[in-house]
């Protein structure tokens, strides 16, 4: 580590880097972000450690999503309030049935780059480059849109400047009082098909406020009862983006990747010898790593071993992705090695990226049920192994969507054409997530 710089990752094999045409434009766009203010604080990060190492030891569970990723033409307050909302709805169900706190963590205010499988795209025998998210280029498909422009480095920071703002300012504004959110929670139910199922844990809820009302515990006189704490975080994929806003903190001298709380590595950059893995290795961040149906035993404890050397709680979150089918033929064994060797992790399941299929149309999309069914597997194999299930990590929105099937509201097939709007990857509406939120609500029961 005496060797290791926010460079280092410079002289690594690196993947999933887009190509800049013009090289003097985009280290002069880096010297100027290096130059900007940090988008969060050390201290900030510092407490984030903090709460996951509470999910680590089973004290705490996590609770991550937004978008698959953040759009400059749809960024607006109204999107962010309406993901916050939903994120707040699903944290108060989850930490009542839990009885434990929740961790609560936007894919938000950086999630702008997306991985490929391809470099290029070819459409009607026309190649172009690949659609790898508007920090890098634009969805149409032309010459000028799909070339990487680092100018957009510029915009994703500043948009996820506004984005930082606006979070901040909801959840010490009001927006996140208790009373308020367990209302939303009823009125979701008052058209819901699943009203009946759900409707004990909301007035169960709804009961316990009342009483702390009584008692004189109320929003007045106890912060934590109007206001909450939402993390950001974000897939660290353009390493000279995340370079560029990495600073060392003046009271520990310790080394914080300032562009988001919380980082994770993609399943597809997750190389040992490679750049990311290096680039992460000297960040005093919490990191995720994303864990496939690909990955072995020996990989994953090498992947533990060059990530958490010290074996830190709330240091490394493992992102289980297998898919519903798959993750019981996997998962077991990775968990119970992990047992084994004594390792602090965060285990924490991503149900959405294992279950994405074509659907008839054209549209990628995904089943809730498959959803849920990944989400049921994952917290028994993990109690199975004798660890602890520590979160959900889910692709969603507080718009009102169809782009997932399934639901209580029996989203099919041939009504995704009807609200389809995400540039890349199927999200979970508003009421799936928060459908999804009592599902869960009932394994966190159980335990």
């Amino acid at each position: 580590m005496n060797l290791w710089s926010p460079q280092s990752w410079r002289s690594k094999p690196v993947l999933q880097q887009p190509s800049y045409a013009d090289r003097d434009s985009l280290l002069q766009v880096e010297a100027e972000l290096k130059g900007m203010p940090p988008l969060v604080f050390a201290a900030e990060t510092r407490s984030l450690h903090n709460s996951l190492a509470d999910v680590a030891q089973g004290r705490a569970f996590l609770l991550q999503g937004g978008d698959c990723a953040e759009s400059f033409a749809d960024f607006s307050a109204t999107s962010i309030r309406d993901t916050f909302k939903v994120l707040l709805q699903m944290a108060i169900v989850l930490t009542y049935a839990g009885r434990k706190p929740v961790v609560k963590v936007g894919r938000l205010a950086g999630q702008f780059a997306k991985p490929r499988s391809d470099d290029m795209e070819i459409r009607d025998g026309i190649q172009l480059p690949s659609y790898r998210g508007d920090i890098v280029n634009g969805t149409e498909f032309d010459a000028i849109a799909r070339a990487a422009d680092p100018q957009r480095l510029l915009r994703a920071y500043h948009q996820s400047t506004s984005t930082l703002n606006l979070v901040r300012a909801f959840a010490s504004g009001g927006l996140a009082d208790l009373h308020a959110v367990n209302q939303w929670n009823l009125s979701y139910l008052e058209s819901n098909p699943l009203r009946d199922k759900y409707q004990n844990i909301a007035n169960t809820i709804q009961d316990a406020l009342a009483f702390m009302e009584v008692c004189g515990i109320n929003s007045a006189n106890t912060p934590t009862l109007r206001e909450t704490t939402l993390y950001t975080s974000h897939e660290a994929l353009l390493l000279n983006y995340e370079e560029a806003l990495t600073r060392q903190d003046h009271l520990t001298g310790k080394w914080y990747d300032c562009s988001a709380h919380m980082l994770w590595i993609g399943e597809r950059t997750r190389q040992l010898d490679g750049a990311h893995i290096e680039f992460f290795k000297g960040l005093h961040n919490p990191i995720g790593v994303k864990i496939g149906p690909t990955m072995t035993a020996d990989e994953l404890i090498g992947l533990v071993d060059a990530l958490n050397p010290e074996n830190i709680p709330g240091r490394l979150t493992l992102i289980s992705r297998m898919g519903a089918d798959k993750i019981e033929q996997v998962l077991p064994a990775l968990a119970r090695r992990v047992q084994a060797e004594g390792r602090s992790v965060v285990w924490s399941c991503d149900p959405m990226h294992g279950n994405t299929v074509k659907a008839a149309g054209g549209y990628k999309t995904r089943s809730f049920d498959r959803i849920l069914l990944e989400i049921k597997r994952f917290f028994a194999i993990l109690r199975e192994a004798g660890a602890h299930p520590g979160g959900i990590h889910l692709e969603m929105t507080g718009q009102h969507v169809t782009e997932c099937t399934g639901g209580a509201y029996a989203i099919s097939e041939a009504d995704l054409a009807k609200c389809y709007q995400s540039q890349c990857d199927p999200r979970l509406n508003a009421d799936q997530v928060l459908e999804l939120a009592f599902c869960v609500a009932d394994f966190l029961r159980e335990a």
